[in-house]
């Protein structure tokens, strides 16, 4: 009788609490993933270089990075060339993301451009049925609805930018796909590894690209300045290494379109900094904060579904 009630007891442990455990620290390493996420919008306008050497730096500085604590930590380890190949188109895809994002950024604001980031879920909602083949989600579809409602209420407002939005649509698609493939990754890999395989896959093709982009567009020097090289590297560091390593290990256990989703908080944070630092809030209209609240309620409402989603599994795995 005893064994029996230990034994209910472990069961109970183990299929209640673990998972319930297991998703919060995942939701709370993807929402720190967010916060780090939303300096990257502000130090890209800090940062005054182009966003072609820009990104190409972020890439260069991160994967040195990269190598050198994977080195330290022992953690390193090579892949044949046929398990690179899918891993480094990954990164290129990433790689097309910041270029698109950063020139968003440079051609309207930071505000503008974070906030076409949030599109990213409804990419999302679209191209993970059709990559994986799978039903179409129609609370995922009417959630990414009411982002774009949010977003278009916005583009009214601010016509100006037209070429930034254009940019940041664009960006948000890249960013979509990425995490769709990188779902799959996930599962097969390392975090720190895909990690480093995707931005230095990355690095070398806007490598071989760059060449062009400086003939057409000429930037004044190639080199950062010290306050640029310090902006560099904390993007590098603490935006890219951390913030990608913490959004993979939550992407293990929550769906891309949810990873998507919580990453339209983004503009949250960014905004808000924003706001403090360049003084963006006079240059926006009533329009703007009535769509960032849209978008803002879609986040919620999401949160709401995954988690009776997962109240629901965890009672039918007691009751099972």
């Amino acid at each position: 009788m005893l064994t029996n009630t230990r034994s209910a007891f472990l069961y109970t442990v183990a299929v209640g609490i673990c998972p319930h455990s297991i998703m919060k620290k995942a939701f709370l390493q993807l929402h720190l993933s967010v916060f780090l996420a939303g300096f990257t919008g502000v130090l890209g306008k800090l940062i005054t270089m182009s966003e072609g050497l820009l990104v190409w730096y972020r890439l260069l500085i991160t994967v040195i990075i990269l190598y050198i604590v994977s080195r330290f930590r022992g953690t390193f380890k090579l892949l044949p060339l046929k398990n690179i190949i899918p891993i480094g188109l990954t990164g290129c895809v990433v790689m097309l993301h910041w270029l698109f994002f950063y020139g968003s950024i440079k051609y309207s604001n930071v505000s503008i451009g974070v906030v076409c980031f949030s599109l990213t879920s409804l990419f999302t909602a679209i191209f993970d049925p059709l990559i994986n083949r799978r039903k179409f989600d129609t609370v995922e579809l009417l959630l990414s609805l009411l982002t774009l409602c949010g977003i278009l209420l916005i583009f009214h407002f601010d016509t100006q930018y037209r070429t930034g939005i254009i940019l940041g649509i664009i960006s948000s698609a890249f960013a979509a796909l990425f995490t769709v493939f990188n779902k799959r990754l996930v599962a097969k890999y390392e975090t720190h590894t895909i990690t480093f395989y995707e931005l230095a896959s990355g690095f070398l093709a806007l490598s071989l690209l760059l060449p062009a982009y400086l003939y057409f567009f000429p930037q004044p020097s190639f080199f950062p300045s010290l306050t640029d090289t310090a902006y560099l590297v904390i993007l590098a560091w603490f935006c890219t290494v951390l913030m990608y390593q913490l959004s993979m290990e939550a992407l293990k256990k929550i769906s891309p379109f949810t990873v998507n989703l919580c990453f339209n908080l983004e503009p949250l944070y960014s905004i808000l900094l924003a706001f403090v630092l360049f003084n963006e809030g006079k240059y926006l209209h009533n329009g703007f904060y009535v769509g960032l609240g849209l978008i803002g309620l879609s986040v919620v409402l999401q949160m709401v579904r995954v988690a009776r989603q997962q109240k629901k599994g965890v009672t039918a795995g007691l009751h099972g």
